[in-house]
């Protein structure tokens, strides 16, 4: 179940994926989004770093170079508190299941390689609601490396940790930066109760090993069946990138 900071329940579930970059974690949460969907269940989906309120501040940041560590930090906690507010809690709060790429975990994995205190990075995130699940996707450093700079033409200023001056070089910046967010992941399996799966291993393997995990949780969730739905979810104002995809063909004309 998802659970408020006060200990309340929620009856949507909330399933976090997490990892870092090259991990493979983005692909598998959209596996399971296809395959709940299809299964009939009522699933929304909230992005790291995607607030429109808060985006536009973001951006403009980071194209001029004018975030520091600290600066980073409350900028994505703003865009998350705006997510959440807007995009999760209504959505659990009707019932749905809510699918998130990155958590609170990312913040404590990014900005404490940024040099961050980690509590005090914990404390900005005391608001945040407990996940039904945290999968963390773990992968060697080595083989994320391979995934995600083979054919990139050029690493982003952040992205690269370029900031923190890890390296000139943007590349084994990133490499560092990456590195130093690995070790924060693996400090936090025990303490957050990450679970915890492979991702070395064969796509589909991994997908039907998250689904025998999810499955359990699925008991009395909304479903999408008829048009049903669409009414609980007006009712709750819920926001969420994938509803529309649930639409059925008679009601998109």
């Amino acid at each position: 179940m998802a659970t408020l900071p006060d200990g309340r329940t929620l009856p949507g579930k909330l399933i976090v994926v997490e990892g870092i970059d090259g991990s493979g974690k983005s692909t598998q949460l959209d596996l399971l989004r296809k395959y709940l969907i299809g299964e009939g269940y009522c699933v929304a989906f909230s992005e790291w770093n995607s607030s429109s309120i808060v985006g536009g501040v973001t951006r403009r940041g980071k194209r001029k170079q004018l975030l520091t560590p600290l600066s980073f930090s409350l900028i994505h906690a703003a865009d998350f508190a705006d997510r959440m507010e807007r995009q999760m809690l209504p959505a659990l709060k009707a019932g749905a299941i809510v699918l998130a790429d990155r958590y609170i975990y990312t913040a404590f994995g990014r900005d404490v390689a940024r040099g961050l205190d980690p509590q005090f990075v914990r404390r900005i995130y005391n608001f945040a609601i407990r996940p039904t699940i945290a999968f963390y996707f773990r992968v060697p450093l080595e083989e994320s490396l391979k995934r995600i700079l083979v054919g990139r033409p050029q690493l982003k200023f952040y992205e690269a940790g370029l900031d923190i001056g890890l390296d000139e070089d943007p590349y084994e910046s990133f490499r560092l930066f990456q590195s130093q967010i690995l070790d924060e992941y693996d400090r936090m399996v025990d303490e957050f109760d990450l679970t915890v799966i492979d991702a070395t291993k064969p796509l589909l393997e991994q997908q039907e090993e998250v689904r025998e995990i999810v499955t359990p949780h699925l008991e009395n969730v909304l479903s999408a069946e008829h048009s049903a739905w669409r009414e609980a979810l007006t009712e709750e104002g819920l926001h969420g990138r994938y509803l529309e995809s649930l639409v059925p063909e008679q009601e998109t004309t």
